[in-house]
């Protein structure tokens, strides 16, 4: 869409609304909800086990994304999507609660980037968020609040300014700028709280506000969940419906799901399987082991369900066909050892961040503590993770296709002629505040209370909605923790840690990584290396890994 075109529609919409005109002319609803730590193939419509009703019917009404991108953790995928930036640009190239004194690292979305509800504000929309925010480090309600969601760009605001945390008692819980609690909160009371279906609680309230409240303006919905993040937790009831499916071990259900990959033509026909992480025979505890994937199963469709009761509020609302609706996750399978040890306080990556439960109970972990309780903070692991990242090589952290192959789904009655298709097109999370722009004819500004912002990097997915080419010239780069790669057409080179080799690969041929071409083209290395280089000089990425994180 031409600067020219938006402007105009700009204008024709903010008419509309200032005038209480029909909501056909209105720009479009934007609802984007992002899961927490899902894998690639965890969906049922990207080849899963698991229950996902919902959001399998959304793929069948739209189009799914097979190479579409997150930027490999929480925090800078979160700092990307909001700002249609590379984290590094937007201050948060690592995480929230480390921070360095300067550009890149600094834990704090930077005043150089704009959120996408600062730019639609522009063009007269409602905004609001539900769920996890985890890009500021001031993240307790009594400190300061200089990057919360309400001075970011957000009208109403309830969820966790942080990271992980408890289901049934997450603390701290915000509504707009307020702490609540769980027990405290006198406008959601629900006989039995679990913060997954309080998020789409609260999102479909918002909706069906916003109905009766602003019906004369559109509006953008955040839907941040934690699911199916650790700790592995969830009602007893959902969990029990996956009792004993589990029990085979890791590779009969891989197998399953790569095989109904290719079924679905996720995958090409002629793919291969990256080898796997573990086991089953190896494993001394299997009943435990099993559990924590029934747990975690029974989270991911909890979550779908609440995908269905933000749907059933955007159909009540009259909403729903002129909503564009995307979803997709933060990162790949989480591989983290947290709480898989019994050592709840030690330092490391099995350190969980609670003692107690809000109610003063000890919180339990370890391989002879049954996951799912409010009691308990357990992860499923590596070998559960490699599962979730079907077919790919690596997890949540690292740029192989295992820690940045994300799941999105396009639905959009009224502007998404395709409905059930693939589009194989390669994407990134820098694609979807140039979406958004579009999708509302907003303008994005060069600068904005005294700060020049920075040019956006993606590309508007309106034409590949459509079916169209997306015409994309710039490479697509990524860099955590030493861990980089740089896209380019069909060609991926990709490297393992700050002092890690430069793979290459054919994307086309080879998604899974397994051919390494690095030997047989080293022009092509060199010259895509050199431009991952400059691109790492231009935006505050280097040096590589500041924080020194092992690999």
């Amino acid at each position: 869409m031409s600067l020219v075109m938006a402007a105009s529609l700009l204008g024709t919409s903010l008419t509309a609304a200032q005038a209480g005109a029909p909501q056909s002319l209105l720009p479009p609803n934007i609802v984007i909800i992002l899961a927490d730590d899902l894998g690639f193939c965890d969906l049922g419509c990207y080849g899963g086990e698991i229950r996902t009703p919902h959001l399998d019917a959304l793929a069948a009404g739209g189009v799914r994304f097979t190479q579409f991108y997150n930027a490999g953790r929480c925090c800078p995928s979160r700092a990307c999507l909001l700002t249609g930036l590379y984290p590094h640009q937007a201050d948060v190239g690592w995480m929230t609660s480390g921070s360095l004194d300067r550009p890149g690292y600094r834990g704090e979305l930077s005043r150089e980037a704009l959120t996408i509800p600062e730019v639609l504000r522009t063009a007269s929309y409602s905004t609001y968020l539900c769920g996890k925010w985890h890009v500021t480090k001031d993240d307790w309600p009594q400190g300061p609040q200089p990057n919360w969601p309400r001075q970011r760009g957000f009208d109403r605001f309830y969820g966790t300014n942080k990271g992980g945390g408890g289901y049934f008692d997450p603390d701290p819980l915000v509504r707009d700028d307020r702490r609540i609690t769980a027990a405290s909160d006198s406008e959601y009371r629900p006989n039995h709280f679990y913060y997954t279906d309080a998020i789409a609680a609260q999102a479909a309230r918002f909706v069906s506000e916003h109905a009766h409240q602003h019906e004369a303006k559109p509006f953008f919905l955040y839907v941040a969940f934690t699911a199916p993040h650790w700790p592995l937790q969830a009602p007893a009831a959902a969990i029990e419906k996956y009792q004993g499916q589990y029990d085979g071990g890791y590779e009969p259900i891989r197998r399953r799901r790569f095989e109904r990959q290719k079924q679905l033509g996720i995958l090409r026909t002629d793919a291969e399987l990256s080898p796997a992480a573990g086991h089953w025979n190896e494993q001394p505890n299997k009943t435990w082991e099993a559990r924590c994937m029934e747990v975690y199963a029974a989270q991911v469709e909890v979550m779908d369900a609440g995908v269905g009761r933000i749907v059933q509020a955007l159909k009540g609302a009259h909403q729903f066909d002129r909503t564009l609706l995307l979803f997709l996750s933060d990162n790949g399978g989480c591989a983290e050892k947290m709480g898989r040890e019994s050592q709840p306080n030690g330092p490391g990556t099995n350190a969980v961040p609670r003692r107690l439960t809000g109610d003063g109970r000890p919180i339990r972990n370890g391989k002879d503590v049954m996951p799912g309780p409010d009691d308990t903070f357990i992860a499923y692991g590596r070998n559960w993770a490699n599962v979730s990242t079907t077919p790919f090589r690596l997890y949540k952290h690292w740029m192989h296709e295992g820690g940045i192959a994300t799941p999105l789904i396009a639905h959009w009655p009224n502007g998404i002629p395709r409905h059930g298709e693939l589009e194989r097109q390669p994407a990134h999370l820098i694609d979807i505040m140039p979406t958004c722009v579009a999708v509302a004819a907003a303008r994005y500004p060069r600068q904005s209370n005294g700060h020049a912002i920075a040019p956006l990097p993606g590309l508007s997915l309106l034409p590949a909605f459509r079916g169209k080419s997306l015409d994309r010239k710039a490479p697509i780069f990524w860099e955590h923790e030493g861990n980089r790669a740089i896209r380019i057409a069909r060609w991926k080179l990709v490297a393992k840690g700050s002092d890690g080799p430069w793979e290459l690969y054919d994307m086309n041929a080879d998604r899974t990584e397994l051919h390494n071409l690095a030997g047989r083209q080293p022009h092509r290395v060199k010259d895509m290396a050199a431009q991952w280089q400059q691109w790492a000089r231009k935006n505050h990425v280097l040096p590589l890994n500041p924080f020194k994180i092992p690999q």
